[in-house]
Protein backbone atom coordinates (compact mmCIF):
# COMPACT_ATOMS: atom_id res chain seq x y z
CA UNK A 1 0.00 0.00 0.00
CA UNK A 2 1.51 3.33 -1.02
CA UNK A 3 1.16 6.50 1.02
CA UNK A 4 3.11 9.76 0.93
CA UNK A 5 5.01 11.24 3.85
CA UNK A 6 5.47 15.00 3.79
CA UNK A 7 8.87 15.84 5.23
CA UNK A 8 9.24 19.11 7.17
CA UNK A 9 12.02 21.42 6.04
CA UNK A 10 14.05 20.75 9.21
CA UNK A 11 14.31 17.05 8.26
CA UNK A 12 14.69 17.30 4.49
CA UNK A 13 18.48 17.22 4.64
CA UNK A 14 18.23 13.67 6.01
CA UNK A 15 16.18 12.51 3.00
CA UNK A 16 18.18 13.97 0.11
CA UNK A 17 16.26 17.27 0.34
CA UNK A 18 12.97 15.68 -0.68
CA UNK A 19 9.70 17.26 0.42
CA UNK A 20 7.53 14.19 -0.18
CA UNK A 21 8.41 10.52 -0.15
CA UNK A 22 6.26 7.61 -1.26
CA UNK A 23 6.33 4.81 1.31
CA UNK A 24 4.91 1.32 1.59
CA UNK A 25 3.00 0.06 4.60
CA UNK A 26 -0.47 -0.75 5.83
CA UNK A 27 0.02 1.14 9.11
CA UNK A 28 1.92 4.23 10.23
CA UNK A 29 4.42 1.95 11.96
CA UNK A 30 5.16 0.07 8.73
CA UNK A 31 5.34 3.28 6.69
CA UNK A 32 7.90 4.76 9.09
CA UNK A 33 9.90 1.53 9.07
CA UNK A 34 10.03 1.80 5.28
CA UNK A 35 11.07 5.46 5.49
CA UNK A 36 13.93 5.01 7.99
CA UNK A 37 14.94 1.79 6.25
CA UNK A 38 15.76 3.86 3.19
CA UNK A 39 17.02 6.97 5.03
CA UNK A 40 18.85 5.70 8.10
CA UNK A 41 20.06 9.18 9.13
CA UNK A 42 16.42 10.00 9.85
CA UNK A 43 16.22 7.30 12.54
CA UNK A 44 17.81 9.44 15.28
CA UNK A 45 15.72 12.44 14.33
CA UNK A 46 12.38 10.66 14.67
CA UNK A 47 13.00 7.92 17.26
CA UNK A 48 14.41 8.24 20.78
CA UNK A 49 16.92 5.85 22.35
CA UNK A 50 14.06 3.51 23.38
CA UNK A 51 12.80 3.23 19.82
CA UNK A 52 9.74 5.39 20.46
CA UNK A 53 8.65 8.34 18.34
CA UNK A 54 10.17 11.43 19.96
CA UNK A 55 7.68 13.35 22.09
CA UNK A 56 8.00 16.53 20.02
CA UNK A 57 7.13 14.75 16.76
CA UNK A 58 3.45 14.90 15.87
CA UNK A 59 2.05 12.73 13.08
CA UNK A 60 -1.06 13.40 11.05
CA UNK A 61 -2.81 11.30 8.42
CA UNK A 62 -4.93 13.37 6.06
CA UNK A 63 -4.83 16.23 8.61
CA UNK A 64 -5.98 14.01 11.51
CA UNK A 65 -3.77 13.71 14.58
CA UNK A 66 -3.01 10.01 15.13
CA UNK A 67 -2.50 10.49 18.90
CA UNK A 68 -6.29 10.44 19.33
CA UNK A 69 -6.79 7.17 17.50
CA UNK A 70 -4.70 4.03 17.05
CA UNK A 71 -1.43 6.03 17.01
CA UNK A 72 1.25 3.97 15.18
CA UNK A 73 -1.27 1.23 14.40
CA UNK A 74 -3.36 3.72 12.39
CA UNK A 75 -4.29 1.93 9.19
CA UNK A 76 -3.38 3.47 5.86
CA UNK A 77 -5.22 3.49 2.57
CA UNK A 78 -3.64 4.02 -0.84
CA UNK A 79 -2.98 7.71 -1.41
CA UNK A 80 -3.07 8.72 2.26
CA UNK A 81 -0.88 11.69 3.14
CA UNK A 82 1.19 11.46 6.32
CA UNK A 83 2.56 14.66 7.80
CA UNK A 84 5.46 14.84 10.24
CA UNK A 85 5.05 17.98 12.32
CA UNK A 86 7.77 18.79 14.86
CA UNK A 87 6.48 20.80 17.81
CA UNK A 88 7.90 24.26 18.16
CA UNK A 89 8.62 25.58 21.62
CA UNK A 90 10.24 28.63 23.04
CA UNK A 91 9.56 32.30 23.27
CA UNK A 92 8.69 34.33 26.28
Amino acid sequence: MTAVIEIPSALQRFVDNQRKIAVEGDTIQHAFEDLVGRFSALQQQIYDEKGQIRSFINIYVNDEDIRYGKYLETELKPGDVIQIVPSIAGGR
